[in-house]
């Protein structure tokens, strides 16, 4: 039953971020991918061959952390050749770690209007809305954040992809 009111929620959020103007990156046919206790992912369409690094980010967290807190989200700019082709393409991941669960969005960006937007914004309000039943309840402090962003370098590492943290600035 909770499956079923995560997968209402999502399908209602998505709906409500397209009338609102496409401003926001709107999933026609997300792939949704759960791995009870482990993992749950959301993907765009054109995002499939990312699940190997989501993959490997949650085999390196899981053999080195077990956690009893929250992580909100960590949002990264990923440029991986087996996923996007194209030189230079980057998509855009959030990756945080609710309940004793690490939840995945990905998402093609969005062009930037100007001075109206960033890959942060984006990728925060299409991960916000994903995680919308799914509150912070035991906030971790910055060494557990840190612990999660490790997993998400050797994964990349391992894969030999480019992984950026996205700030503020950008």
């Amino acid at each position: 039953m909770l499956v079923e009111l995560f997968i209402l929620a999502l399908l209602i959020t998505l709906v409500v971020l397209g009338i609102r103007g496409g401003k926001s990156a709107v999933l026609d046919k997300p792939l949704i991918i759960q791995s009870p206790g482990r993992y749950h992912f959301t993907l765009a369409p054109q995002l499939e061959h990312a699940q190997t690094f989501i993959e490997q980010i949650a085999g390196q967290f899981a053999q080195f952390y077990s956690l009893q807190c929250d992580i909100p989200g960590q949002y990264f700019a990923v440029r991986d050749p087996d996923v996007l082709a194209q030189e230079g393409k980057v998509y855009l991941l959030a990756v945080s770690y609710l309940g004793g669960l690490l939840y995945f969005q990905a998402i093609n960006p969005q062009p930037l209007q100007r001075d109206s937007g960033s890959h942060l914004k984006q990728v925060r309000e299409f991960s916000e809305a994903v995680l919308a039943l799914h509150p912070l309840v035991h906030p971790a402090d910055g060494d557990e954040v840190g612990k999660l962003r490790r997993a998400v370098d050797l994964a990349a590492r391992h894969l030999k992809i480019s992984v950026k943290p996205l700030t503020e600035s950008e």
